[in-house]
């Protein structure tokens, strides 16, 4: 078990996620009965359950939603990067996603977004 809190372990499934993101690319997952998009990735598509879903490139660009700036976390990496910007951004594809902002400025609710990638985790800053 990694004594990192930020990177989840990778298994069987989501391996395929992370692998991309450790190239820069932003996966999401679509289910083939429902046409749906979704995020976190799951092995069925949570609008219909069907199990017909596959992965598909993400354009990496999203609307802010909701944030929070944390300005206190003890365990590691956080506490070297507080303040940090916790948010929960829109993709364009149309699922909600958590993440973080980086180099923020000031922010509001709408905001355009971009993906960037901090060592194989995606990341979102200003347009």
């Amino acid at each position: 078990m990694s004594a990192r809190h930020d990177v989840p372990e990778a298994d069987a499934f989501t391996r395929t996620y992370w692998d991309a993101a450790a190239e820069s690319r932003l996966l999401i997952r679509r289910c083939g009965a429902c046409a749906r998009a979704h995020h976190y990735p799951r092995e069925f598509c949570p609008h219909c359950w069907s199990e017909d879903v596959t992965w598909e490139d993400a354009s990496g660009r999203a609307t802010l939603y909701t944030w929070s700036v944390v300005h206190r976390n003890d365990l590691p990496p956080f506490g070297e990067r507080t303040p940090y910007v916790a948010a929960v951004v829109d993709l364009a594809e149309g699922p909600r996603m958590s993440t973080e902002v980086v180099g923020a400025g000031e922010l509001r609710a709408g905001m355009e977004l971009e993906v960037a990638f901090r060592e194989g985790v995606p990341v979102f800053r200003r347009v």
